[in-house]
């Protein structure tokens, strides 16, 4: 079938345009399963067109979508909401290894191309190679299949430095090789640099940056399937690849302020291990004041406002069905519920969102941080489930301390403060939260769904 230059570049059009109105309805709970389902269509479009336009055989794409839908079928159906941000990982790593190979694909074909399509290649390569094993490396750390603390040894910026500019200075040697047996050696060069320079840079990353580690791949991911876009000439793949790169540039930076921390920051140093075990060991004295299922029970009763704040222990130990059910029983006690999530509350950019949505919370009951903070004076309980340094204090009274200056969902200004937690570990930045030594804050110990649970039959009527 011949659509023709005209019309080829009419469904590109149309195929962008879903991708940019499916992003910005991304932006809103309320409508991003829609604008999911725009983007998908989107591509889905921009697919078929381009398989038209090609002359493409047919039945070898057919037994990709048929093996790739399977895979994609199997791991979204046996997929823990846990295992979610290290999915997410892993696809952005494919999605550079995709470019990669066809940017490799498409120099084998030429082995001597422009000047421009051999900066782009190259471009390709090396940035889909990074995005590739930094990513096996950021879904080995979050599956716990690798030590989540940062790796780091003596002269490691050197290193990385040393890597990246052979990376760059072989980028522009190959840009111009007149021969193409010296290019297609510079070319793995590149290759290999990249593959190492991924694992590199991310082993020195914490598990608990992971939120801004993964929103970065995404963009790198798209870039490198924009670099690939201009190997092949084609307009849609250019325009899908600059929309992820530039929201998962966006997005980054969104991560690093929630933080209060720069991205250079992030990647080459994380917190400073001596100054969190300094600021641990003069860190928050006092009270903890322990309570028990009853007594959650009847602050909870008699509330007229709750605002749930969830946390990475929400996901570990699944709870998140049995809040929205609590949630339920205290709407019908006649309190406002509501929901309020950090920006980089659990191990990737929305997890809170992903887990509660699981869980048929209606997104009218999602608060961000932002809003929730000017009232929070007013809200009679706040119920902190497994969240930790995204609710400390320090972050606001404390000058000397790691996190502060960090924007927190400042639970501690609530009339009653209720934090469910397995025991008083301190969060990724190494200190106590001075928040459980607030005279508001009760202690509700042990594993966070078994403790909801004990609530929710405490309202039923079934508890002791």
């Amino acid at each position: 079938m011949n659509l023709g230059p005209v019309g080829i570049n009419f469904a590109y059009v149309v195929s962008a345009a879903l991708f940019i109105f499916g992003l910005k309805m991304l932006s809103s709970p309320a409508t991003a399963r829609r604008g999911n389902l725009l983007s998908g269509l989107g591509m889905l479009l921009a697919i078929c067109v381009t398989l038209l336009a090609a002359g493409i055989a047919y039945q070898w794409v057919a037994l990709g979508i048929v093996i790739g839908s399977a895979i994609g079928l199997i791991g979204a159906y046996r997929i823990q909401m846990t295992a979610m941000p290290e999915m997410v990982a892993m696809f952005n790593g494919l999605g550079g290894l995709s470019s990669l190979l066809l940017a490799w694909s498409e120099y084998n074909q030429t082995l001597h191309p422009a000047a421009f399509i051999a900066l782009v290649t190259v471009l390709s390569v090396l940035i889909g190679g990074v995005t590739f094993t930094g990513s096996l490396v950021a879904w080995a750390k979050l599956s716990g299949r690798m030590v989540q603390k940062p790796i780091t040894f003596q002269g490691q910026h050197l290193v990385n430095g040393a890597l990246l500019a052979t990376a760059l200075l072989v980028t522009l040697v190959f840009t111009f090789s007149p021969s193409p047996a010296l290019g297609y050696l510079l070319f793995i060069l590149v290759l290999l640099v990249a593959l190492v320079i991924g694992v590199t840079s991310t082993i020195a990353i914490g598990g608990a940056d992971m939120p801004v580690v993964i929103s970065l791949l995404n963009s790198y991911s798209g870039l490198a399937a924009c670099a690939a876009g201009f190997v092949v000439s084609n307009i849609i793949l250019i325009v899908a690849g600059a929309l992820v790169g530039a929201s998962g540039i966006i997005l980054t930076r969104i991560m690093c302020k929630a933080m209060n921390r720069s991205l250079a920051n992030v990647l080459f140093y994380g917190f400073s291990k001596a100054k969190a075990k300094d600021a641990g060991d003069a860190g928050p004295k006092g009270e903890i004041r322990p309570a028990s299922a009853e007594d959650v029970f009847y602050i909870l009763e008699a509330a007229d406002s709750v605002a749930f704040v969830p946390g990475y222990g929400l996901a570990v130990a699944q709870a998140q069905h049995v809040v929205r059910e609590l949630g339920d029983l205290l709407e019908a006690n006649g309190a406002e519920v509501v929901y309020a999530i950090h920006p980089v509350a659990g191990r990737m950019p929305g997890h809170m969102n992903v887990l509660l949505a699981e869980a048929n919370v209606s997104y009218d009951q999602l608060v961000e941080m932002d809003d929730i903070n000017p009232r929070m004076d007013s809200v009679d309980v706040c119920v902190v489930i497994g969240a930790n340094d995204v609710v400390n204090p320090a972050a606001v009274h404390e000058k000397g301390s790691p996190i502060y200056g960090m924007p927190i969902i400042e639970t501690y200004r609530a009339k009653t403060v209720i934090v469910l937690k397995r025991s008083m570990s301190p969060g990724f930045a190494g200190i106590e939260n001075a928040l459980f030594y607030e005279e508001n804050t009760r202690m509700y110990f042990g594993d966070a769904k078994a403790s909801i649970q004990a609530l929710i039959a405490e309202f039923k009527g079934v508890g002791s």
